[in-house]
């Protein structure tokens, strides 16, 4: 039975702090909750939360645009085509795959606000509670500093994406006092760069380890992976490559050092266990966040990305989406038959209802009233057309997300599956130990001049054996030849798709400017940097425009 009251607890009280996910029109690092809020420890533990349940709208997949659509949508992977008459939406979708945004971009805009001011939310409440009395407070000197570590922490991952998406960006840590703000400088990327690195080092043994206590919250675990992410992307970032400090990081959480969300720190024996509706309960997941939609009624966002009209029918759960996101041509048959996740992860085929597990679910759009088939093109196959690109889509058109499960709402055929009493807590991942088991192999393999070595091939064969049956292992385990680094690059693909890692994988292997898939084509190297947003220069002359887009 999941259990996550330690964070719920305030969350009402910290939704009332700020309406911040709507308003994005403003100089969101200005922003601050109110100041008179701390008179007790729920109060406390209110504003040390809010800047959690503010990362679900742009650290994850939640419907609105933030850090994971800009950091999977301009990938080789995944793709919001416009499918007859829904989807065009401005043609927003169209420029991220073909990499022809501009600097006045509302999605851009809107990601860097969100963003910004979730950081605005840590800086309050980290400014609040290291300038008032512990006592008048109700907790303790012990707790006061443990809470300041935690949202310095949760401050540097804002830090972290903010700069792998825009490179050079302000940095501010106090709040503004007065009627007067000064607003703040452009700050060069290798110094963003350490800044991030010197507050992580500096408070990550001054916040707990990782445990069932800190679920969803920031901590050591958390911290050693945020270092871990840093040193892999550092030579791509600052020109400077960071491999030795990237194993040692990847070590701490390895060795469980650091913690473990449940007990010892260890990978999940399967392919599902970190996904499904009761992934709260993982070995592996190091920092995510967390739903849980009986206690709070927040839910993930997911389904309104990847779900079509009628998805509730498929799954047997109460959700539908907007029928966007979708698997690019192509991804599809990367993975062998005999992988699990291609069958387990992705969602392909006729469907039917969950309900009975035979009878068709309708489409409605193009195929109105026939059964609904995703297929492995995008283009318009009721006309017989075999034009393929972001505008010939059918509401059917593409391979979908199946990867993270919502559990089901009502029972299956015959009673069973019984219904999920999980049903829509599923918690989405921003660190698990698979990806730490990759980072390392990465980092090794870059310091053996891209040579597979042992131990790499053990690490990553550690992960993907889980995906294979016994009987198909030996055919498809790698070898010191066989893991090259354009294999790895491909096998990190269909390990973490979906999971927001995709664009800067690209831009380390030196493929995001120059790769071709599908219908995209080889873009600018400047566009391995977003654009300053055109609005926020507009409300602050001193931000500096990245190169390329003046």
């Amino acid at each position: 039975m999941k259990s996550k009251s330690l964070i719920y607890t305030a969350l009402v009280g910290a939704m009332c702090l700020t309406s911040a996910c709507t308003k994005l029109d403003e100089n969101a690092y200005d922003e601050i909750a109110a100041d008179d809020f701390y008179n007790n420890k729920t109060e406390v533990i209110s504003a040390v939360l809010r800047p959690y349940t503010h990362a679900n709208a742009w650290a994850t997949p939640s419907g609105q645009d933030g850090w994971w659509r800009l950091a999977e949508l301009s990938g080789d992977q995944l793709a919001w085509p416009t499918k007859g008459r829904h989807g065009e939406d401005g043609g927003k979708w169209k420029r991220l795959h073909y990499h022809t945004w501009t600097v006045d971009e509302g999605g851009i805009n809107n990601a860097w606000v969100l963003m910004y001011w979730g950081m605005g939310l840590c800086n309050s409440a980290i400014s609040n509670i290291e300038t008032r009395d512990i006592a008048k407070m109700g907790i303790t000197q012990a707790e006061k500093d443990a809470y300041i570590a935690e949202l310095k922490l949760l401050r540097a991952f804002h830090y972290l994406k903010l700069m792998d998406l825009f490179g050079n960006i302000p940095i501010t840590t106090a709040i503004p006092e007065g009627s007067s703000v000064e607003l703040p400088n452009t700050t060069n990327r290798a110094e963003v760069f350490a800044f991030i690195e010197s507050e992580i080092k500096a408070n990550i043994e001054k916040a707990p380890k990782a445990s069932r206590a800190t679920l969803g919250r920031m901590n050591q675990a958390a911290g050693y992976a945020m270092l871990a992410e840093l040193y892999l992307n550092a030579e791509a970032w600052i020109g400077t490559p960071r491999w030795d400090d990237c194993i040692a990081a990847t070590d701490k959480i390895i060795s469980g050092e650091a913690g473990g969300q449940n007990g010892s720190m260890a990978l999940d024996p399967n392919i599902s266990d970190q996904f499904k509706s009761t992934n709260d309960l993982s070995k592996e997941v190091i920092f995510s966040i967390a739903y849980d939609y009986k206690i709070a009624n927040f839910a993930t966002g997911f389904p309104s990305e990847f779900y079509h009209f009628k998805q509730q029918e498929i799954y047997g759960g109460g959700r539908n989406g907007n029928d966007g996101i979708v698997v690019i041509p192509g991804v599809y048959t990367t993975y062998k038959d005999a992988d699990k996740r291609k069958s387990d992860w992705l969602l392909i085929g006729k469907m039917v209802k969950f309900s009975d597990g035979k009878t068709p679910v309708l489409a409605s759009e193009e195929y109105k009233d026939l059964q609904l088939e995703f297929v492995d093109n995008i283009q318009k196959n009721k006309t017989g057309s075999k034009v393929s690109n972001m505008s010939e889509g059918e509401e059917n058109s593409g391979v979908r997300f199946n990867k993270y499960k919502l559990g089901n709402q009502f029972p299956g055929p015959g009673g069973k599956p019984e219904i999920d009493p999980n049903y829509n807590n599923t918690d989405w991942n921003i660190y698990r130990l698979t990806w730490i088991y990759f980072a390392k192999a990465e980092a090794i393999m870059r310091k053996n001049g891209g040579v597979a070595t042992g131990e790499a091939v053990q690490l990553v064969n550690d992960c993907k054996k889980r995906a294979f049956t016994e009987a198909d292992w030996a055919a498809n385990a790698y070898t010191t030849s066989t893991l090259t680094m354009d294999e790895l690059l491909a096998e990190r693909g269909r390990e973490f798709i979906f999971e927001g890692f995709r664009r800067d994988d690209l831009i380390r292997f030196g493929k995001f400017a120059t790769g071709l898939w599908w219908d995209h084509t080889p873009s600018n190297a400047n566009k391995a940097l977003y654009p300053i947003p055109q609005q926020q220069r507009n409300l602050n002359s001193k931000l500096t425009q990245n190169p390329g887009y003046n």
